[in-house]
């Protein structure tokens, strides 16, 4: 499983990468966790507002902050 973080560096951005690695280590899975804020690579996912979840390339979440709960449960999901 690969989870993408879409983020230019801003807060929300970041909590969401500290949030995604709290959830992977909970759930005991092997991830990949890729922080991604190269502005074109976000806007090839038709992305307009980060912080941006991605995981194995589809586009989970985007513009809002997810809660370590709901990234688990979105993990556990896959």
């Amino acid at each position: 499983m690969k989870i993408e973080i879409l983020g230019t560096g801003c807060s929300k951005c970041k909590a969401l990468e500290e949030a995604v690695k709290q959830a992977v280590a909970q759930s005991g899975r092997f991830v990949q966790i890729e922080k991604v804020d190269d502005i074109q690579k976000i806007m090839d996912y038709a992305v307009m507002s980060t912080p941006a979840l991605v995981i194995d390339g589809k586009v989970i979440s985007a513009g809002k902050l997810l809660s370590v709960a709901e990234i688990a449960a979105l993990i556990k999901a896959q």
